[in-house]
């Protein structure tokens, strides 16, 4: 990617979107979009939703266990008043973040920051996640990544809980979810 110049030679910004099951690889993406900014000198900044603390509290972490320094903030605002100069704004499990992300990921744009938001599209019973489906709808580039399931080897698309826990929140990984298609799931 590159930081778009109009005429006048003023930064625009742009937001993508990587969204997908768990155990896709979306974390993995943003790091490495993240680490390739950094080789281009870019200046980084990466934040993730303060409850998330399922591998470290100040990192963003892969389940391949690739990591990146983050700060951890409380509410999506609280980004706004930490990104400082950074041209790239990296924003880790946005499903957790409340629906202000939305606006803050459009006001980073705005001023020129290109914003890579990485998030499950879907939660475990298969419906829209927290403030994802609007990030799809205004991101600028969308990567949908999928894990193949555990069950029968396709294409899957949910992150079917294992646990028997209720609510639409249960931090986990693979003690509580395992990837599977539609199918498989509704086995």
């Amino acid at each position: 990617m590159f930081i778009e110049q109009n005429i006048t030679g003023e930064r625009r910004g742009w937001i993508e979107v990587i969204g997908g099951s768990m155990f896709s690889g979306k974390t993995e993406e943003l790091i490495r979009r993240l680490k390739r900014a950094k080789i281009a000198n870019l200046k980084v900044a990466i934040y993730k939703p303060a409850t998330d603390t399922r591998f470290d509290v100040n990192k963003v972490v892969s389940h391949d266990a690739n990591e990146i320094p983050s700060i951890p903030v409380k509410d999506a605002n609280e980004i706004l008043t930490l990104v400082g100069d950074a041209d790239v704004i990296g924003i880790d499990e946005a499903q957790f973040f409340d629906i202000g992300i939305i606006k803050v990921c459009e006001n980073l744009m705005m001023h020129g920051k290109r914003v890579i938001v990485a998030g499950l599209d879907m939660d475990y019973l298969g419906n829209p996640f927290g403030p994802m489906p609007q990030l799809f709808a205004i991101a600028d580039f969308i990567t949908k990544l999928h894990a193949i399931c555990v069950q029968c080897g396709h294409l899957a698309n949910i992150s079917y809980r294992t646990s028997n826990e209720e609510g639409t929140v249960v931090l986990g990984e693979k003690n509580n979810y395992e990837p599977r298609c539609r199918i498989c799931a509704s086995k």
